[in-house]
This record gives C-alpha cells, structure tokens and sequence, in this order.
C-alpha cells in the first residue's frame, strides 16, 4: 500500500508510474488527498475536544476538593456535552480513515524507474537466455505421456480422489520431487538463506499483508468456518513473521527459505496450458524472501536473480529472463523478473519462478519499519522469489530429458535421488 504521507508528496509521479500499469490513478489520487485533508482537519479537532475535556476534568477535581460543589456540577455538564462533540468528532474520523483504507488498496504499486509500459505479457523484454541445447528422440512424448509410460505420476488417480489439477507421484516420480525439494532448500541454505517451517494457513491480516487479499481473493481457498486461507505461496507466511515489528538497521538484511505445499484457484484457461503438470491448483514450491534496507534492496534483487539462474544451470535446463512489463506487473511488485524453461516437447516456455521488489508497499501494509543508526525510523523493502516451483521444472526435466527407452536424471540431481534414470 502507498503511504498517505507518499501521496502527499509524489502526487504527478504516482500517476505518471501508474499509467505503465495502463491505469488511471488521477481520480483516486486526488480523492484520496482531499480526504487525507479533511482527516488531518478532523483530527486536529478531536485533538482540541480532548484537551478541552482534559482541562474541565482537573478544573472539576480542583473545585470538588476545595468544597465548590456548584461550580463543579456547573463543569460537569459542560464536560458531558464536550464528551458528547468528542464522540461525534471520533465517529466521523473514523468513517474517513475507513474510506481512506478503502481507497488506498484499490491502487497497486508503482512500478520501478525501468519498467517498460506495455499492454500485455507480448511486451515482456527478454534480458537473458542461455544456450542450452536439447536433443529429442524421433518420437519425443510430452511429460504428461512421458508420466504415463513409465507410471510415476497419476492424473486420474489425483481426480478420482479429489479433482483436476491435484496429480498423484507416484515412485521415482515422488523420489524425485522430494529430491528437487532437498536441491532447492540446500542451494539456499548454501546461499545463506535461514530455513523455516511455517503454516499452510493464514488467517486475513496475513493476506492482507503481502496483498493477496483483496485483490486475489477469489485465487485463495478460503475455509469459512475458520476463516482462514490456504496460502498461495510461502511468502505470504514468511513474510508476516515480522508483520508489526520494529527492527534495528543493524539487523537486516534477514534472507528466509521455505519449502510449502501451494494452493491456487485456477481458472479460465483449458487445452494445452493446464495439461499434466502446466497448471495445478495444488503444487510444492521452495520460497526466498528478504527484507532489506532500501539503498541495498536493489542489489539484494540482482543477487536473487543470479542465484536462479545458477539453480537452473546446475540442472542444465534451457531457460530465459523476462523482465516484466508494466501491464504484467502483480498488483504489489515494483519489479519483476520471470524465469521460463523451454520445453521442446511442448514447443513453448513454462515459467518456473517470478524473482519481485516490492519497496515499501508490502511493509506499509504490514507496518514492518526499522530504526536507522541515526534513530530514523523507515519502512523495510521486501523481495521474494521462487527457488522454484516444482511442477513446470518437474515437466521441463522430463521431456527435455528423454530418449526412447528411458529419461536421464540430471548429474547434481543424482545425490538426491539414489538414481540416475527412469
């Protein structure tokens, strides 16, 4: 969320940035600038209401103590009435904070300096690609029948028990996800990211937190009875572990892990996009996240992006770096850079992590600050990204990996898995 005083003092170029997003802050802003006025005018009221109240209050004490029943009485229905404009002033100020609230997470971030305006996803600028080459047999099999051929992931199975988009691993193919698993969180472990183990539950500060909530409301699964979601990915937790915290300078930067079951609510895409393993609503991933200082926050997303790309490259996948254009951007990321592998298979790429800064918008909404050395306090820039998802690298690792009789384990995967083929 952007912050009132943020607002105030970047009005133009709020919605100049907005507008790489194609949209049209001009109207919000200036709503909510009006009412930020009219709060702070509210509010300097209510300020004079109390400290009139206050000063009756001890003058009424003062003319008890002194025997002057009268004239305290006289107060006291003075105090009454002032307590009265008092509750008046607060109800008022309260329903212009609540309309400011609302306001403010109807805006999404204001992307970054670099980020190119664009109208869809067509306009994502590749920066990176490497040269990877892969050799298919003659009768190459995508990975859903590549799955199927040598039984080690159900489709069928995961929909007889529950629905489309929650598959069964089955053997090597559970051998190897769990494989992937351990690669992942040990790359960075290695890379000096602490590993967590946080709930699959959270309740809505939570969402409400990292911005899944409102905005993606009808992505998440929601338990009414509880009122609690499934998260979308391991950032939601990790980063509320420091929602409402006031950190020291000296205590960041603070480098988290985590591997999660993810839960998604899909919808509106069929064929070849959610076959096999392409789209699921239930999926591992492996989570980093940072918080970091701002001046350091941009080097820390550079770091993040180059030990993707060394985790791609250890498992010698063909892949890319796209760098998000404005109409791509998710609601909260100032930036953010997908990796996609290739799938000759499927002739098409399959992104495996999304590598994001958020600035502050994250931490003005979990009220996540920090004291400087200098005793300034500041809002914490967070980062996240996927180190990675495992169904789109899993069918990257199959298909890209055949031949006609068996499919080859990569060489830093085999320590994982006790195997070098399927």
């Amino acid at each position: 969320m952007l912050g009132l005083a943020y607002i105030r003092e970047n009005k133009d170029s709020i919605i100049e940035g907005l507008s790489k997003r194609n949209f049209d802050a001009e109207t919000l802003i200036n709503q909510i600038i009006q009412l930020d006025i009219l709060k702070r005018s509210e509010q300097t009221k209510l300020e004079r209401q109390l400290a009139e109240g206050n000063k009756i209050a001890k003058n009424i004490a003062s003319l008890f103590k002194s025997g002057d029943n009268e004239a305290a009485n006289k107060l006291k229905n003075e105090s009454a009435s002032i307590k009265l404009k008092t509750k008046k002033f607060q109800e008022k100020l309260n329903e212009i904070e609540k309309k400011l609230f609302s306001l403010q997470t109807q805006i999404p971030n204001v992307p970054d300096k670099s980020v190119q305006k664009g109208i869809s996803e067509k306009d994502n600028q590749e920066v990176y690609r490497n040269k990877k080459e892969i050799n298919l047999p003659k009768n190459f099999l995508s990975h859903w029948e590549l799955a199927k051929k040598y039984n080690i992931i159900d489709f069928e199975l995961g929909n007889k028990i529950t629905g489309s988009g929650f598959p069964v691993y089955k053997g090597k193919g559970a051998r190897l996800q769990r494989g992937l698993i351990q690669f992942f969180l040990d790359k960075n472990i290695s890379a000096g990211y602490e590993e967590y183990q946080v709930p699959l539950l959270v309740n809505y500060d939570s969402g409400y937190g990292t911005g899944q909530l409102p905005d993606k409301d009808g992505q998440m699964y929601h338990s009414e009875l509880s009122d609690l979601y499934l998260i979308p990915t391991a950032e939601v937790p990790l980063t509320n572990l420091y929602r409402n915290v006031l950190l020291n300078e000296n205590d960041l930067p603070i480098c988290m892990t985590a591997y999660t079951p993810c839960f998604r609510r899909e919808a509106g895409s069929y064929g070849s996009d959610v076959r096999g393993l392409n789209r699921l609503h239930q999926f591992d991933k492996v989570e980093i996240v940072r918080l970091e200082t701002p001046q350091k926050a941009m080097s820390a997303l550079d770091e993040m992006v180059n030990h993707v790309k060394n985790i791609l490259s250890d498992l010698e996948l063909p892949y890319r770096i796209l760098k998000l254009c404005g109409a791509d951007l998710g609601f909260t990321s100032a930036l953010t850079y997908d990796f996609e592998i290739y799938s000759a298979a499927q002739n098409k790429w399959l992104e495996v992590s999304s590598v994001s800064i958020f600035n502050s918008f994250q931490a003005e909404r979990l009220k996540l600050r920090f004291k400087s050395n200098k005793g300034v306090k500041k809002p914490v820039y967070t980062l996240n990204g996927s180190a990675l998802a495992l169904p789109r690298v899993l069918a990257g690792l199959l298909e890209n990996f055949q031949s006609e009789n068996k499919i080859k384990i990569p060489k830093t995967l085999i320590p994982y898995v006790g195997f070098d083929s399927i």
